[in-house]
């Protein structure tokens, strides 16, 4: 038990801090690929109004966990939060985990006397389901992610589906052709998104952020991937969107949306978009398409099973009543 030699602190917002942050983050979770300098730019596009703590914990001069508490700008609540606590794994079994959960959740008592905390694991770290469940946490939600071998993907069986959108009229450009084609193309994107980003699963009602947020958030972004961000439009009406992102590893895509605008449902666009940006990565070299859906949305599931997409050990969302 090493919780008396912790020492907790604010999290400076310097370099080395977040250089600190990331190498916390990416030994806790392998896959992440964080890097300082992504986790500076979401923290520099929060809005204003979502409240957001951070301490790292030390043992001597030693760096060793990171704990947090934010709110969600995409579910906004002013009593409801997320928190993280990553320890490195060197340091786990030791109650340093235990320490930064006791003094975070005493301070976001004392601050903003939340009604809910939320929390994520994956099905796969028995230790975080069982710090998290030990606490009264309760599941709410999966989501899968799902990876697709490109060597392995044979477009062949789905050549029909571009062609079938096609036929009605539809046609299909990325993001670069889509933001010369008209003065106004940021703004119905932006409100086509919101629209779109309204339907996704979540556990608490969508909150749509301001366009100058959005902005930020996707033109800003250091993955966006713009030949890789591709519209259906009907006429000069967006219809549906799939968009790929670039990922810290070069020859590795991660899959943002696919949605269909609602009155534009049942007619194959998500279908025949997904298999048009599979196609472009395919043809452009890259190794692996991931993607991260909520085990609810069936109908972008099934669409990603026939594809090929192999399920990974889920994501599982906590929520502990405490208001």
């Amino acid at each position: 038990m090493l919780a008396e030699a912790v020492r907790l602190r604010p999290f400076a917002g310097s370099a080395a801090d977040y250089a600190a942050l990331a190498a916390i983050a990416n030994a806790a979770f392998p896959d992440s690929h964080e890097t300082a300098e992504e986790l500076q730019h979401w923290d520099a596009i929060r809005p204003a109004h979502c409240v957001e703590m951070r301490w790292l914990a030390e043992v001597g001069e030693t760096v060793v966990a990171a704990a947090e508490y934010f709110q969600a700008a995409w579910m906004y609540h002013p009593r409801k939060f997320f928190i993280s606590i990553a320890v490195l794994p060197e340091w786990q079994g030791r109650g340093i985990g235990s320490y930064c959960y006791d003094e975070l959740m005493r301070e976001l008592a004392e601050r903003h006397q939340p009604l809910q905390v939320r929390s994520n694991c994956r099905e796969d770290q028995a230790r975080s389901v069982r710090f998290l469940t030990d606490r009264g946490f309760r599941e709410e939600m999966r989501t899968w992610e799902s990876r697709l071998d490109l060597c392995a993907f044979d477009p062949a069986p789905f050549a029909e589906a571009p062609a079938h959108v096609v036929a009605q009229g539809f046609t299909i450009c990325n993001l670069t052709e889509w933001l010369a084609r008209l003065p106004d193309a940021r703004q119905r994107l932006y409100e086509a998104m919101i629209e779109m980003r309204a339907d996704v699963p979540q556990p608490e009602p969508f909150t749509p952020v301001d366009m100058a947020t959005w902005e930020r958030t996707v033109f800003d972004n250091p993955h966006l991937y713009p030949e890789g961000y591709f519209l259906a439009l009907d006429g000069d009406e967006i219809a549906a969107v799939s968009q790929l992102w670039k990922h810290a590893e070069p020859d590795v895509l991660m899959t943002g949306i696919t949605a269909t605008r609602r009155r534009y449902r049942r007619r194959g666009l998500a279908l025949a978009l997904k298999v048009h940006a599979l196609n472009f990565a395919k043809a452009a070299g890259y190794r692996e398409v991931r993607t991260y859906n909520a085990t609810t949305n069936r109908a972008m599931l099934s669409i990603n099973e026939a594809l090929g997409f192999v399920k990974q050990p889920a994501w599982i969302e906590f929520v502990k009543d405490v208001g």
